[in-house]
């Protein structure tokens, strides 16, 4: 199949006021490829489909480029496929393709079998504004196509643009398309192809929350992560803790209890805080230094009694808690958690495998020590 192959007009690295290094960001470009689709290495892949100008390419640019939601509107309508190489660290290392709306399955030309064979998760994307009932027919045909190719991708749709409708509204919208796209998998007899679906808008938290959860599903560390967490939360005095990508707001992992958008918001308000304090006050007299580093460290106290306490994991990493002002009298106690928890997610990513045993055992010794003061 010769398919039209761009690589993305935007790949410059993520900056505030020139305070990340040139290699913190999304976007990093490739060698020119072609048109050759099938030379794409073994990173997980995630396709972006959907009609025209149904949002693909502003979900793409607001959530790995930074760009402002204002600013997709002078987006053009995509034409091509083009691939995005997001590369912010090792452990998420993945590739969205972004396809054209008008493409044509019935085209004898269209190679399903190289495009759905390496992919690991395809993102339907489906106005919630427009009649949707085009939209409900391309979502069966492609993923009724894709399953019969790759059984094992993961099948997302994001119900896009809910911020112009109302609460009702969105509920109703979010049924009725949850209700018609199953059962026209049950007409086909296509039941076992489970469809995940999520309200989103890029105009709040709700694009960055439903991405969350679709790359936790390439992360095989994911429910050694959430051990690790539920772990150290438990036996902290912590309420929530989430393990944020720092430049896309994603998070690569949670504890187990249930994610609550304002606690999620807030997090996310924290590490933009912080980054924007940083570029102010915390590079050099001559511009240089870097706003986030091994050093970053911060505690916010809100007028609740809450607090939030953020922490460096990695390069591209932060731990961000919320807790009880009582809770954090014992700050010894949770740096020290911390310090132990932090060693074995480095292990987990820099080994490629479950911690070792020592590194858990010290980490419940700390807590469990700790719980008994």
């Amino acid at each position: 199949m010769s398919v039209p192959y761009t690589e993305p007009a935007m790949t410059e690295s993520y900056c505030v006021v020139d305070s990340f290094p040139k290699d913190f960001g999304y976007g990093v470009e490739e060698p020119d490829m072609e048109g050759d689709l099938s030379s794409a290495d073994s990173k997980p892949r995630i396709l972006l489909m959907g009609l025209r100008r149904s949002g693909k390419s502003s979900i793409q640019k607001v959530v790995f480029h930074k760009m402002s939601p204002n600013e997709t509107l002078f987006l053009e309508s995509t034409t091509k496929i083009y691939k995005d190489d997001i590369s912010s660290s090792s452990f998420v290392n993945f590739q969205i393709w972004d396809f054209p709306g008008q493409l044509d399955f019935f085209d004898p030309s269209f190679d399903n079998e190289m495009i759905f064979k390496g992919t690991g998760t395809l993102i339907f994307v489906i106005d919630a504004q427009d009649d949707y009932v085009e939209a409900l027919g391309m979502l069966h045909l492609t993923v009724s196509r894709a399953y019969r190719v790759n059984p094992e991708i993961n099948f997302e749709v994001f119900i896009h643009k809910v911020d112009g409708l109302s609460d009702d509204h969105k509920v109703e919208t979010q049924r009725d398309i949850q209700q018609r796209a199953n059962d026209d998998l049950v007409d086909v007899s296509l039941e076992k192809l489970h469809l995940s679906f999520y309200p989103t808008s890029i105009y709040d938290h709700s694009i960055f929350e439903a991405f969350s959860k679709v790359v936790q599903k390439l992360i095989p560390q994911l429910p050694t992560l959430e051990y690790l967490l539920d772990i150290f939360i438990s036996h902290s005095g912590i309420e929530k803790a989430f393990l944020f990508d720092v430049v896309s707001k994603i998070y690569i992992a949670t504890d187990s209890s249930p994610v609550h958008m304002q606690s999620y918001e807030l997090c996310c308000d924290m590490i933009d805080v912080v980054i924007d304090v940083s570029c102010i006050y915390g590079l050099m007299a001559d511009g240089s230094g870097c706003a986030y580093d091994k050093e970053s460290l911060a505690i916010i106290k809100l007028n609740n009694t809450t607090v939030l306490y953020l922490r460096e994991v990695t390069k591209f990493l932060a731990l961000v808690c919320i807790l009880r002002e009582e809770g954090f009298e014992k700050k010894g106690l949770i740096d020290y958690n911390f310090h132990c928890l932090r060693k074995a997610i480095h292990e987990v990513f820099e080994v490629g495998v479950p911690p070792s045993s020592s590194s858990l055992t010290s980490l419940k010794y700390a807590a469990l020590n700790g719980s008994a003061v």
